[in-house]
């Protein structure tokens, strides 16, 4: 038994002094036995790499591809249907409609980029107000004014809300521009003018003068 102990420490303090030599390797004890070392090893962290199908709050935007515990997918981002692993396909899908939406960003910046042509060389479009004093004139124009005007003379659809005008009271040229795109800007002349009197006294003037010659 002396002699069991006796090995047992001689053994110890020898795996202590080298350690890295002695994994899982036997210890033979005098009488022939044998023991195993058994060093404990950290279990592996398994990650799955996936994309976000929807915004996650503190893990990330739609379409963001990252690394996340398995467990953490399996039990919560898959059945909640917030995510889907990545595979090759997946990958080259997502690619050729990165690609095809590109494409439509440059077709619609290019469109809004003739467009804006079209509006800048067309030359003013007129405007005619009843006139006040001096170059003033009754009432203003509108963005909807304007939207009218483009469709009659260049059959354009425009939506108004990219209409920015400046105040306009008076007679006279002014510049309107028009947002046709996040990086596309026309700007566009309008001539506002006064409606002509028909005669010196109005056309109202002499019809009255005209009515009461027939009666009479």
């Amino acid at each position: 038994m002396a002699s069991t102990a006796s090995a047992l420490s001689w053994n110890s303090s020898t795996w202590l002094k080298n350690p890295l030599n002695n994994y899982n390797q036997p210890t033979k004890f005098s009488d022939d036995r044998m023991v195993c070392v058994v060093v404990a090893q950290k279990k592996a962290r398994k990650l799955r790499k996936i994309i976000l199908k929807e915004d996650v709050a503190e893990l990330g935007k739609k379409g963001q591809l990252m690394d996340v515990k398995a467990g953490y997918y399996r039990n919560y981002l898959h059945p909640m249907g917030m995510a889907q692993i990545v595979t090759p396909l997946l990958l080259k899908e997502m690619k050729i409609e990165e690609e095809r939406i590109e494409a439509e960003k440059k077709r619609v910046k290019e469109e809004a980029q003739q467009l804006a042509l079209v509006f800048e060389t067309v030359g003013a479009f007129k405007v005619k107000r009843k006139g006040g004093k001096g170059k003033q004139i009754f009432g203003t124009v509108t963005a909807q004014d304007l939207v009218d005007i483009i469709k009659a003379q260049l059959q354009r659809d425009v939506d108004k809300r990219i209409v920015s005008l400046p105040e306009i009271r008076e007679t006279g040229e002014y510049i309107a521009e028009l947002k046709l795109h996040p990086e596309v800007t026309a700007q566009v002349r309008l001539n506002i003018g006064c409606y002509e009197s028909e005669t010196k006294f109005g056309h109202d003037h002499w019809r009255n003068k005209m009515c009461n010659f027939l009666k009479w």
